[in-house]
């Protein structure tokens, strides 16, 4: 089954702003409707055909241009499972989610969103500001007429490349998690477990496994007489009291 779908990748991160958009303040960089936000889901839906289920997922991925991730499957010998990630743009989030309940009976579904507005706008006021630091190093490089200090500026421009790197890695990776919105889910199918069947057993198997019980039943009535001993003891002495009692009568009358 082929999950992905025909999507355009990720935003990759935005280049540098005009020079007089840095001293602009935060609010006016990020206004109110441009959140940068994060949505994620998570949903465990019991279903009655795996393979139907695949099917259906298949189908719901293509409708909403979503595209699915990590996906895998497991079957055990009283369930099998399915878990896959969806990555899917937030205007068709809420609508591929309901979308999931035609799978089967929904019994988990957890929502949550994470506003990322301030972290996005800290990452690229640190990025512009690195580049603009690695800027300086160029032109100071371009100065340079001592070996010494041209291997420093060299070094310098190593260290910010790595930060830059980094940075830009950090800003891709948020927006991709603002542009696409992430769903968690796992469906699974309850399987019954199989009765085995009865082995059939050998004639000398019978007799070992007769000779065996018969034996453990001896063992045990023995050790249940060995535990009744007073009750034992009692009613042998109660015999011999009635024993005694008859012939004490019978003499009587002979006399």
């Amino acid at each position: 089954m082929n999950y992905e779908a025909d999507s355009p990748p990720p935003p990759e991160a935005p280049g540098p702003p005009p020079a007089s958009a840095a001293t602009q303040t935060s609010e006016e960089v990020q206004p109110p409707a441009a959140r940068k936000l994060i949505y994620h889901a998570e949903v465990k839906v019991k279903v009655t055909d795996v393979p139907r289920a695949n099917q259906h997922m298949d189908s719901l991925i293509r409708a909403f241009g979503a595209y699915a991730e990590e996906v895998s499957e497991t079957r055990e010998a009283d369930e099998w499972q399915h878990q896959m990630k969806i990555r899917v743009m937030p205007g068709r989030f809420q609508a591929l989610l309901n979308g999931l309940g035609g799978l089967g009976t929904v019994e988990h579904k957890e929502l949550s969103t994470e506003d990322v507005t301030a972290q996005h706008a800290d990452v690229s006021a640190r990025l512009r500001s690195k580049r603009a630091l690695e800027q300086r190093y160029i032109a100071l490089l371009s100065q340079a007429r001592k070996v010494s200090d041209i291997l420093e500026i060299e070094e310098s421009m190593g260290k910010i490349r790595e930060d830059i790197e980094a940075t830009e890695s950090r800003l891709r990776a948020l927006n991709n998690e603002v542009a696409y919105s992430t769903i968690t889910l796992l469906y699974y199918q309850p399987l019954s477990l199989p009765t085995p069947d009865r082995p059939v057993l050998s004639f000398g198997s019978r007799l070992l496994e007769a000779v065996y019980t018969g034996w453990q039943l001896l063992i045990e009535l023995l050790l249940g007489l060995v535990s009744i001993w007073p009750l034992l003891l009692g009613l042998v002495a109660g015999g011999g009291l009635l024993r005694w009692w008859w012939r004490r009568r019978r003499a009587r009358r002979a006399s």
